[in-house]
């Protein structure tokens, strides 16, 4: 989906940084998962983006991307937040966390739907469970800008701070999961089961796992958090 068919300029950053303990310290952002990596499926959703910037190691992408990097290297996600929005030309900016296995263009184009609203200055997905995702959201540039200043303000530095800290000072929408698209692959077992929706066997060394609906991998990923 082109850019001009959302409706809506906006350039996207994301993040593809930490440390993926729960993943033994693997290089999440390139696990494969319904062959292709993880952070491509981001790309993929995010395609319709006039400028994309990943904060992290420079990796290989399926398309061009301005990389950058957090200073200091690990310094958590608002610090990374801020890398990438550095860069951001548009109005909007999406923002995608590099484990999302069934992000989607559409969902995309319906957060800067929400995002553009009255009164708005961004949307954030809303897992099933209740809790808002930050990570894959969309905002309106100026206000992050604004809140990232604010943030810097009353804290003396952004390194180590949740996303939380700046998107409470936001006015924001919070945009329903529709179909498990909010689910992230924090762990091997998640990975397991998003390469058994996707129909894929490429992976690491685990058993063999039976097709699972998508209802059924929500329904075990909230039994995990």
């Amino acid at each position: 989906m082109p850019a001009e068919d959302t409706g809506w300029c906006y350039d996207a950053v994301v993040l593809a940084g930490g440390r993926a303990r729960r993943l033994g310290g693997a290089d999440k952002p390139m696990v494969s998962v319904g062959g292709m990596s993880l952070l491509d499926r981001a790309l993929q959703a995010c395609g319709g983006a006039e400028r994309t910037i990943v904060v992290g190691p420079h990796r290989a992408t399926i398309r061009p991307v301005h990389h950058v990097q957090e200073s200091p290297v690990h310094g958590g996600p608002l610090a990374a937040l801020a890398a990438g929005v550095h860069w951001v030309r548009a109005p909007f900016v999406v923002v995608l966390a590099a484990d999302l296995p069934f992000v989607r263009r559409e969902t995309v184009t319906e957060l800067l739907r929400q995002a553009a609203g009255s009164g708005t200055e961004g949307a954030v997905m809303l897992e099933t469970q209740g809790r808002d995702n930050p990570l894959f959201a969309a905002y309106r540039t100026a206000a992050v800008r604004r809140g990232l200043a604010l943030t810097l303000a009353r804290h003396g530095a952004l390194t180590g701070l949740p996303v939380r800290v700046l998107t409470h000072t936001l006015a924001l929408r919070h945009v329903p999961d529709v179909g498990g698209v909010s689910v992230d692959c924090d762990t091997w077992e998640v990975v397991a089961l998003a390469r058994a929706i996707l129909k894929t066997e490429a992976g690491p060394p685990h058993s063999e796992h039976e097709f699972v609906p998508l209802p059924t991998l929500v329904a075990r990923w909230h039994s995990w958090q």
